[in-house]
């Protein structure tokens, strides 16, 4: 099997090397790139959804952006030990009805020996948003490395 470094045990570094790693693979938005991160066998919970192994996760993130619309990710890590990252984010999104919303959550990572993530587990709360109160204006595509993160946006 592939690796995907950094490989654990992570530490500092290479921690937050993997979270912005998962962070820019996301803001591609390209399902099937995103999907070979995860371990064939890959197990989710997502909110109130259950997702098993990479065709899933294929179907799972298709769905999301066909919602989701002008997706723009932040990633943090918040904890780290071994094998596992907790992480914080926030996402900005439009729904097809012109809705904002900023999309708060946690998700815990499990990694394999080969940095291939086996188990995502997210909570995220929706918050209704209007354009106006947008925060994250980088054109689609990976946040520029000179935008700032959730903490100094106050999030």
């Amino acid at each position: 099997m592939p690796s995907r470094p950094p490989l654990p045990p992570f530490d500092d570094v290479t921690a937050t090397v993997k979270t912005r790693a998962a962070e820019d693979a996301w803001n591609t938005r390209e399902p099937e790139r995103i999907a070979l991160a995860y371990t064939p066998d890959s197990r989710w919970r997502n909110r109130d959804q259950f997702v098993t192994g990479r065709q899933e996760i294929v179907r799972f993130l298709t769905a999301k952006w066909e919602r989701e619309l002008e997706y723009r990710l932040i990633k943090e890590v918040w904890a780290h030990q071994g094998n596992r990252i907790a992480v914080r984010f926030v996402y900005e999104s439009r729904r097809a009805d012109g809705r904002w919303f900023r999309s708060h959550g946690n998700e815990n990572w499990e990694f394999d020996e080969n940095g291939l993530m086996r188990r995502r587990l997210a909570s995220i709360n929706d918050q209704p948003i209007t354009e106006d109160n947008r925060l994250f204006h980088w054109p689609l595509g990976p946040r520029p490395t000179d935008h700032p993160g959730l903490g100094e946006l106050g999030l």
